[in-house]
């Protein structure tokens, strides 16, 4: 006689991931790829814990906690939105702690047909498209922002904007050659090497910071609080290093 399973239970079973803990991140896009990595690490320590992680700008994924979405850790790319975060009391002030540090670059598709080699090049006529984060929720889009009027170049350069709604959509723009440049972080135009060149690294007003804290409504605050202590370990930080990312 077969014993038949229930298809859910079924594929929790081959997956191997019956009976272990779902452990919710939320971070910033920029963080995809370096906190994949981060997250397998800290799984292969802590068998009985699943790091499910959840990407996208940063407003949004304070909005999706602030809404009640599940989540146990958020990991923003900008102080501002955890300023947001601990104003709407979404995290525990007490767990915030910067992990890492990173800088604004400005990118053009490898071949570089409008021939951009700084941001002073983007007012020109040769320039009809430049892609960046919405600054209203896009932390990138902010450091784009406050870098570019400190350099009086944010009119001009606004009035050819093409908003993405994360970092990672303003790359794809530009390895895409939709347009002729774009701002984004150095580890993301890291990511696409070979389809992107950066032209430029562009200085901020303030340091690009990434806060990590513990949510406020975590049903595992213990567990939540050793992902954010294995972020910041010798371990974290030499994967996050690996992808490019600084200590802070």
């Amino acid at each position: 006689m077969r014993l038949r399973l229930p298809a859910a239970l079924f594929l929790l079973v081959a997956s191997g991931s019956a009976g272990a803990a779902d452990l919710v991140v939320s971070a910033a896009a920029s963080l995809t790829d370096a906190f994949r990595a981060v997250g397998a690490a800290y799984e292969a320590k802590h068998p009985e814990t699943h790091v499910v992680l959840n990407f996208a700008a940063s407003d949004v994924l304070l909005r999706q906690i602030a809404s009640g979405a599940p989540a146990d850790v958020f990991a923003s790319a900008d102080q501002t939105a955890m300023d947001k975060a601990a104003a709407a009391k979404a995290i525990d002030p007490a767990t915030r702690q910067d992990f890492a540090l990173n800088r604004l670059v400005l990118i053009v598709p490898r071949g570089n047909p409008a021939k951009v080699s700084g941001t002073g090049d983007l007012a020109g006529p040769g320039v009809k498209r430049v892609a960046y984060g919405d600054p209203a929720s896009v932390p990138a889009g902010r450091y784009t922002r406050a870098a570019l009027e400190q350099q009086n170049l944010w009119p001009a350069v606004a009035a050819k904007g093409v908003l993405a709604q994360n970092v990672r959509q303003a790359l794809d723009y530009v390895a895409r050659g939709e347009v002729e440049a774009g701002f984004v972080f150095a580890t993301d135009a890291t990511v696409a090497h070979d389809r992107v060149v950066v032209a430029a690294v562009v200085p901020t007003p303030t340091p690009i910071s990434y806060p990590i804290a513990v949510v406020a409504s975590s049903k595992q605050p213990k567990d939540a609080a050793a992902f954010e202590a294995f972020v910041q370990s010798p371990e974290g930080r030499r994967i996050l290093a690996g992808f490019g990312f600084q200590a802070p």
